[in-house]
């Protein structure tokens, strides 16, 4: 195993002209279902669900946060004191069509016996708990199992046998500890042996990929047999994707597996992305409602949308970026009950990940 502190520059070329290529994209994309060789799938060939705005909806949200037993302090916004509703009143209208209401009960019937799995970081963790108590929302008094252990919860509704799994990863790719130290391996993904056998897979990456410092949690990274002190982290994050690619190129059976990808969530700690410099997301109560988001996609929704390319298999790219990045008002900032500071990266619950659920439930049965 070598070791390296310079990069090959060409990498920066190439992934210059990555991006410079792909991010006119995200207009595009946002207007266009087409789907090159059946490799990357948007929810809906009918109708874009991702492009459409904000609406006010008095019978939202669509679970009260103090019947639902699952959600942890830090995206309970109303038990640590978040004074304002309006934000739990909105829903995503798409432009030319509507989505289905969320029904909890055909859920389960229709999932019956089967294994729902979360992969990735704290994200996940939203989007797992939103939908649990989605579904719990609709059977209150259904016989539950909860069990949790380091890197992996397992939640089975036991009437109707169906399991909602969460495995925490915050790369997909492996994190080691090597006498080295801690090792961050692009190239590889052993830790996917534990995803085999779901009938749905769900997966999310990119909060953790910028952090540096005293939050970061490897040492070295690895690539190619060889030990770098660090990348740039785009690239890594590139180089990190394409390996989960191949992993679903090679391991997915899509006749047994269905495989979604949950876009990248934005933030919103720096209001010049939207037009009020001196802001974060702190105190905010309204979406944005502009016809364009001023601070246009992030870098990290144009390398997934490169890495799809290379997916032979079938991937639902849930592409919530643009609709999650209107909804400043949606995280717990202050009201986080162990998120010390300001949380503009994760959504309150209800909120936000409640219509990730909405979307990724249309996907899942349309």
């Amino acid at each position: 195993m070598g070791f390296s502190s310079q990069e090959n520059p060409s990498l920066y070329f190439f992934f210059f002209l990555l991006c410079l290529s792909t991010v006119s994209a995200y207009t595009n994309t946002s207007s266009n279902n087409g789907v090159e060789g059946g490799r990357r799938e948007l929810a809906s060939w009918r109708c874009n669900w991702f492009r459409g705005s904000w609406v006010y909806d008095v019978t939202y949200p669509l679970y009260d946060p103090y019947k639902c037993p699952f959600i942890d302090p830090q995206f309970n916004c109303k038990k640590y004191g978040r004074p304002d509703n309006l934000y739990l009143k909105y829903r995503w209208q798409p432009s030319s069509c509507s989505l289905p209401r969320f029904n909890g009960l055909y859920f389960l019937r229709k999932m019956r016996g089967k294994k729902i799995m979360f992969v990735g970081d704290s994200l996940s963790t939203n989007m797992w708990q939103s939908l649990a108590c989605l579904i719990h929302s609709w059977v209150p008094n259904a016989r539950y199992t909860l069990l949790r252990q380091k890197g992996l919860a397992s939640l089975t509704f036991e009437d109707y046998g169906v399991t909602l799994k969460l495995y925490r990863t915050q790369f997909l790719v492996d994190l080691d500890a090597e006498n080295v130290g801690r090792v961050l391996k692009l190239d590889s993904i052993k830790q996917g042996k534990m995803w085999r056998g779901m009938d749905v897979l769900i997966f999310n990456s990119w909060h953790w990929w910028t952090h540096i410092d005293h939050i970061q949690p490897w040492d070295y990274m690895e690539d190619g047999n060889i030990l770098y002190k660090d990348m740039n982290r785009l690239v890594a994050y590139y180089k990190g994707m394409t390996t989960w690619a191949r992993w679903v190129n090679a391991f997915v059976n899509p006749s047994k597996t269905k495989v979604f990808f949950n876009g990248v969530s934005p933030v919103h700690y720096d209001g010049r992305d939207w037009g009020e410099p001196m802001k974060s997301c702190k105190s905010q109560t309204q979406p944005f409602y502009g016809r364009k988001y001023p601070g246009g996609p992030p870098v990290a929704w144009v390398i997934l949308n490169k890495v799809f390319r290379r997916l032979k298999k079938p991937v639902y790219w849930l592409d919530i970026t643009g609709l999650s990045q209107l909804r400043k008002d949606a995280h717990p900032s202050a009201y986080s009950g162990n998120h010390p500071g300001n949380d503009c990266s994760h959504w309150c619950l209800p909120g936000l990940p409640d219509t990730w659920n909405v979307l990724f439930y249309s996907a899942l049965f349309s």
